[in-house]
């Protein structure tokens, strides 16, 4: 099967930047709106049971959540990254995949995180992942999901110090809740911020959450 571009691409940008991302990005979240979007869903999913973050790039967001008490883990398309992941965090686990097909048993994990994972899907393709972030869940299982907020995208040629080619997609925060809905993950939290620091526009973040039985 020939993979898809926009995969080869990602995964590839990610690789060229591993090192310099880890060097740039602190581990300390740059704003009390993120931390809170963070900390509520650590209360709601609750300590003991099994989270991941898909897309957790050099394992920031994971170590984090891991420092809030939550039993998380995390995948990621870019070997480059993970390795950095895995040196800063190595009581951590971390694992190569991708979120479009997750190697995870249906109704397994009590939380799933994608913290601008997303924006680097065409957006054709959301509804399928969030299926599968449905698929994976638990019933009562908790979704956080960040994203740039807005409606366009832009390639990237420059990032991080290093030459690259990828695209990152700002994306409607009226859409994503309507297609988060249509997956069968209800949404009871939704945050826009305004830019912060180095943001070149609105932030939007969702808690949703899949039903109990």
């Amino acid at each position: 099967m020939i993979e898809p571009t926009w995969l080869t691409e990602t995964r590839a940008a990610y690789d060229t930047v591993a090192v310099d991302y880890a060097r740039l990005i602190p581990d300390v979240l740059e704003g009390p709106l993120d931390r809170g979007m963070l900390a509520a869903f650590a209360e709601l999913v609750g300590p003991g049971r099994p989270v991941l973050e898909a897309g957790c790039g050099t394992g920031r967001i994971t170590a984090h959540l891991r420092r809030l008490g939550l039993d998380i883990s995390g995948v990621d398309l870019s070997p480059g990254m993970l390795e950095v992941a895995r040196r800063n965090y190595p009581e951590l686990r971390f694992e190569v995949g991708s979120m479009t097909a997750l190697d995870i048993p249906d109704a397994t994990l009590a939380g799933l995180v994608a913290w601008y994972s997303i924006i680097h899907l065409p957006p054709d393709l959301l509804p399928g992942v969030f299926a599968e972030f449905h698929r994976v869940l638990a019933p009562g299982g908790h979704l956080l999901i960040a994203v740039k907020a807005g409606d366009e995208r832009i390639r990237l040629e420059q990032a991080y110090g290093h030459t690259v080619s990828y695209d990152v997609y700002w994306l409607p925060p009226d859409r994503l809740a309507e297609q988060l809905t249509a997956a069968g993950l209800a949404v009871h939290g939704t945050l826009v911020r305004e830019a912060e620091e180095l943001d070149r526009g609105p932030q939007a973040f969702f808690l949703a959450r899949k039903a109990a039985r």
